[in-house]
């Protein structure tokens, strides 16, 4: 495993993250949570040590289930987990950053998590209505009490980073980016050269695109969020899938899968501390471990540089 400080902290973070999204069983299709708990366990013997999850996953069965998969050792690792995304008796989401909704959720998280200090406590997105200023006095508050160690953010802009960290420490940035989603990079750089901030990926596979496992005939459920994401639909695909074939290429040339090329690829990049990639089986977290502790030639690197019809799609 290869390990990285987080920013200015000293939480020292497996660069390899284990993403709690999927395992909360809504938004990425069905899930088993017997695999879900065989998924986290196979990630603490590989070494993994950095667990990122969201009140919102699964309503808090996200949550819920990392706990259970970490039985003891929650307390020897980094669990992450965000507020802002709050939801209805009906599951419709909506965004809300208040201090009443921070110290709720909050509590919420702690006790799902059953834990009584929370490692990195993350606002998942800001709702531009919450003053930011209100939103931290309020984490402030959590964090003198022993509720939270950390404060952090995520799917922040570069101008809300600066508002929030000229109100309190932030530690890191959390945000989208892969290979054929690349606007954040320089935000990101900004973000780790001036502040000093933590850098966390998600979005690695681009909802699995990246994997190679999808075809122009893919189908998915109702409850598949990627049913209606854009990467997925129309020309927008037929552009995505010939780039896979790029990846399937460069990865027969050093025995790895197209997925192990996307996920070094976005390794390779120095301001990036952590990289979450999404697990619902065992056999993912092995396969997107292996990414680690090989690097990519430059001429490799240059090739996986997409054309500009590819980027930034939602």
């Amino acid at each position: 495993m290869e390990y990285k400080k987080l920013g200015l902290t000293d939480l020292v973070v497996s660069r390899i993250g284990f993403g709690c999204w999927a395992i909360g069983g809504h938004g990425y299709g069905k899930v088993d949570d017997r695999q879900s708990i065989n998924a986290i366990r196979a990630a603490l013997d590989l070494g993994i040590n950095f667990f990122d999850t969201a009140d919102v996953y699964g309503f808090g069965h996200s949550e819920e289930i990392l706990s259970k998969g970490l039985g003891f050792s929650r307390n020897d690792v980094v669990v992450a987990t965000k507020f802002g995304v709050a939801w209805d008796s009906n599951g419709n989401t909506y965004h809300d950053c208040s201090p009443k909704r921070a110290v709720e959720a909050l509590e919420g998280s702690l006790r799902r998590l059953r834990l009584d200090c929370i490692p990195l406590y993350q606002i998942h997105w800001h709702d531009n209505v919450t003053p930011i200023y209100e939103t931290l006095e309020a984490l402030r508050k959590c964090q003198e009490s022993g509720k939270i160690r950390y404060i952090s953010c995520s799917n922040f802009s570069i101008d809300l980073v600066r508002e929030a960290i000229k109100v309190h420490r932030i530690e890191s940035l959390q945000c989208l980016y892969n290979i054929i989603q690349r606007d954040t990079e320089r935000d990101m750089a900004e973000c780790h050269d001036q502040f000093s901030l933590g850098i966390i990926v998600y979005g690695l596979l681009a909802r699995g695109l990246l994997s190679g496992k999808y075809s122009l005939g893919s189908q998915f459920g109702e409850n598949d969020t990627r049913s209606k994401c854009e990467l997925f639909k129309g020309e927008n695909l037929k552009k995505n899938l010939h780039f896979v074939e790029t990846l399937k290429r460069i990865g027969l040339l050093y025995g790895k899968t197209s997925a192990q090329v996307a996920i070094r690829f976005v390794l390779e990049n120095p301001v990036v501390t952590c990289a979450i990639t999404g697990n619902k089986t065992r056999e993912q977290v092995e396969e997107n471990v292996s990414a680690l502790n090989w690097k990519l030639k430059q001429e490799d690197l240059q090739a996986l540089q997409p054309s500009d019809e590819c980027y930034n799609l939602k």
